[in-house]
């Protein structure tokens, strides 16, 4: 495959024309830009700071074989699964476009094979940021026993406590990122559903978020328990419940990632049914 196999394009829904079918096909592995074009489609790109976005498909003879997003010159790159070759070839379209790439995210094999070839078109090291592991809903296996207390939905009243919760979670990842009422909806954390786990005395413990649905897949994402509230049980009790309304919504599929160095929240989803698919990774350019 040639560099200008890639068909490169600033409007999501240009992108969407060409890769939407091939992204739908497998919705699990392309979690990623099937997520965030939704989102640039629901909400515009001034709302996720979208502006110089670049969306890409590899195609030939009619044929989807691969594709990428970069929401702006600042943020990394998304891709699909691609061969070293493809990855070659992409990374020598970039370059000669002037496209900066600060990281990439993508599975394992993938983001190796970009990295490699972003080092020998522009001589930029790589280190890796992060390593996940993304999960996949088999049976649904609740604990036991299950804590005392309840799950409820998230309502309007509980939106500072909602935001407490949610930047407790972005600093435990390390994410850099301002909650409060006035950024809010410029989050990633703005457009999803939310769960509870209360005690009995309707006390908040553990939140449960999840994205809205996408070619019958829903992510889980975020879970999160403060730290002096841990070791209870409450972050599988939430999990559940997340995972139960999204079955109930009609999911066809749930998914969620873990850090993968977190031996302990691995257990936990694997306990509650989980299953490991794929090994993904961010390296920094």
């Amino acid at each position: 495959m040639r560099p200008d196999d890639w068909h490169l394009t600033e409007d999501v829904d240009d992108f969407l024309t060409r890769a939407g079918e091939f992204l739908r096909s497998r919705p699990v592995s392309h979690i990623m830009p099937l997520t965030w074009t939704a989102r640039l489609r629901a909400r515009g790109a001034a709302v996720y700071d979208a502006e110089g976005a670049v969306f890409g498909v590899l195609e030939r003879a009619g044929e989807v074989h691969a594709a990428f997003y970069r929401l702006s010159p600042h943020r990394g790159l998304g891709l699909t699964p691609l061969t070293a070759e493809q990855a070659d070839t992409l990374a020598a379209r970039l370059v000669a476009l002037g496209h900066s790439v600060p990281s990439v995210s993508a599975d394992d094999a993938t983001a190796a094979v970009f990295a490699g070839a972003w080092q020998r078109h522009t001589g930029a090291a790589s280190r890796v940021r992060v390593r996940l592991c993304l999960h996949r809903l088999g049976t649904l296996v609740p604990p036991e026993p299950f804590p005392a207390g309840r799950g409820r939905p998230a309502g309007e009243s509980d939106h500072e406590r909602l935001m407490e919760f949610c930047r407790g979670f972005a600093a435990d990842v390390g994410e850099a990122v301002t909650i409060d009422a006035d950024s809010w909806a410029g989050t990633r954390f703005s457009d999803k559903s939310y769960t509870f786990w209360e005690t009995p005395d309707g006390t908040p413990v553990s939140l449960g978020g999840a994205n809205p649905m996408v070619a019958g897949l829903v992510q889980v994402d975020p879970v999160y328990t403060p730290v002096h509230l841990r070791g209870r049980g409450y972050a599988g009790a939430v999990t559940v419940e997340v995972s139960r309304a999204a079955l109930a919504a009609g999911a066809e599929d749930v998914v969620l990632f873990t850090d993968a160095a977190n031996l302990t929240s691995n257990a936990l989803y694997r306990r509650l049914g989980y299953v490991p698919v794929m090994d993904w990774v961010v390296y920094d350019l």
